[in-house]
């Protein structure tokens, strides 16, 4: 048994094209019937529902307004967010840049107490503290509150300090009154951008 189309002889042929073009023309009459069902018209003129109307200005009025709010919030969160970013940058670089300069003060110390020469440890020392300064004085951004610029701005002057006292061979007195101010400076402006967050 063959499914599909299959050849048919001369004289079969005028029979099926007849079908054919029967077929496709019982389509195309319902077809334009459907189409032609679909045109008819409605008589009067449109006018607006004036009771509703009110309700319906006082809806839309209600949904722009929530919408500006809600729009507003996000900005604000969003804001919010960005500065929360940029002072937890700025903090994060404090926190690495003191304790690498930290880390090199202490070998100096330990060279010093030890009665070591501490010729070899100064230059790293000085030089950790001043890049530190200037890497958290870098860091000060228009996002952080004016107390956290201020304790920022103090640690860069005392790590200066701490560098300067170790490059001028300052007594040890001195020396250990400007480590004590870089440690304080440090922990406030730490505690500070905890706060922050």
């Amino acid at each position: 048994m063959l499914n599909g189309w299959r050849a048919v002889s001369a004289g079969e042929s005028p029979k099926r094209g007849g079908l054919v073009l029967g077929c496709v023309a019982a389509m195309l009459m319902s077809i334009i019937n459907v189409v032609a069902g679909c045109t008819n018209f409605t008589g009067g003129m449109a006018t607006p529902d004036t009771k509703v109307a009110p309700a319906y200005r006082s809806s839309v009025s209600a949904s722009v307004s929530a919408s500006i709010a809600t729009s507003s919030i996000h900005e604000s969160q969003r804001q919010q967010s960005l500065t929360t970013k940029a002072i937890r940058t700025s903090c994060d670089t404090l926190a690495t840049s003191s304790s690498a300069a930290i880390d090199k003060v202490n070998v100096f110390v330990k060279t010093y107490n030890q009665g070591h020469s501490t010729g070899p440890t100064e230059g790293p020392a000085i030089d950790a503290l001043n890049d530190s300064a200037s890497t958290v004085s870098g860091a000060l951004n228009d996002a952080m509150s004016s107390d956290l610029r201020d304790a920022f701005n103090a640690y860069v002057d005392a790590a200066h300090g701490v560098a300067n006292a170790i490059g001028t061979h300052a007594p040890t007195g001195e020396f250990n009154k400007r480590v004590d101010q870089l440690n304080d400076t440090k922990t406030k402006a730490l505690k500070l951008c905890l706060a922050s967050f």
